[in-house]
Order: structure tokens, then C-alpha cells, then sequence
């Protein structure tokens, strides 16, 4: 795994620091992070399935596009960066509203971020990055709602917390 740093937030989402990412979620310290929702025409939600080598939340169902702005780095900008590495689409963005949460995971990570989640809209198929990206699909709200009622675990933490709001404000 590449090393990569991530910037250590307050409350107020205010840096206080970098640290190495890894590290980060092993210490489950505040970070800020990025979520991306791409959604159609349809109002169908673009949804990636992780890639299986992830070392939290591998081969679970996710939001189009999550990750972490890089020291200096905006939020917008990683968001942007990211959709593009992941998915390989350029989309026009807008900020839609941060949530802060903390979900320990069973190998001992806890994922500890103040999430600032941006929403797209696109026809256009992605052409996703096979080392961020196992699987991709378009859903609907109606079909999200009834695997996470059925199958919760096949979904990101974060993802299941932020849903809801996402496509009322999409």
C-alpha cells in the first residue's frame, strides 16, 4: 500500500495536523474525508463495490466515489481528483453538506472522519480503476432501502449513514 497522509481535523473541521493514513485509522483519530454521489437521469445512484485488497470494508457496496483530500489540498479538489482516479469521470460537482462519524472495524481500524460530500449528476458509464473498484452499478433509492433492510452488511458504514440525506438533497 502506497503511504498517503491524511489532515488531522477538530470538531470544527480546523487542521491540527497530517498523519500517515494507516496510522490514522489504527489510532481512529479525526480526519477529513471526501464522499462523491453520482447520480442519472433516472435518480439512480451510481454505487461501487470496493475492491477486494482495501484494508477496511473490502468487496462492500459504497457511495460512487470516497476518499481523503491530501495535505493542502481542498476538499473539492479531492473529490474531483478522486472521482476521476476511481471512476474515471469528470463531472461537475456541488458541496452538499459534512457529517462526522466513527465506525470501528473488526481488524482493529476505526474509520473516524468529518466527511464532506459533494453530489454529480452524469449519464456517462464510468470507467472504473480495477485497483480502487471491484464491481460498479446504477440503483434506485427503492432497491438501496431493501438490501439494507435485507443485507445490511454489504454496505460501507458511512454509506449507510448518508444515503438517506443524499438523495432527498439530489
Amino acid at each position: 500500500m502506497q503511504q498517503e497522509n491524511v489532515i488531522l481535523v477538530n470538531e470544527r473541521d480546523e487542521a491540527i495536523g497530517t498523519m500517515e493514513k494507516l496510522e490514522a485509522h489504527q489510532k481512529g483519530l479525526l480526519h477529513r474525508a471526501i464522499s462523491v454521489f453520482i447520480f442519472d437521469n433516472q435518480h439512480r445512484l451510481l454505487l461501487q463495490q470496493r475492491a477486494a485488497h482495501k484494508y477496511h470494508s473490502a468487496g462492500l457496496w459504497t457511495n460512487t466515489c470516497c476518499s481523503h483530500p491530501a495535505p493542502g489540498e481542498t476538499a473539492s479538489a479531492a473529490a474531483h481528483r478522486r472521482l476521476e482516479e476511481e471512476m474515471g469521470m469528470h463531472v461537475p460537482l456541488t458541496f452538499a453538506f459534512t457529517f462526522r462519524y466513527r465506525a470501528p472495524f473488526d481488524n482493529g481500524l476505526v474509520e473516524h472522519e468529518l466527511d464532506h460530500v459533494f453530489i454529480g449528476y452524469s449519464n456517462h458509464p464510468p470507467i472504473p480503476n480495477p485497483a480502487e473498484v471491484a464491481a460498479y452499478r446504477w440503483s434506485d433509492r427503492t432497491t438501496i432501502d431493501r438490501e439494507n433492510r435485507e443485507n445490511p452488511e454489504a454496505y460501507t458504514a458511512w454509506f449507510k449513514l448518508i444515503y438517506d440525506k443524499v438523495f432527498e438533497r439530489a
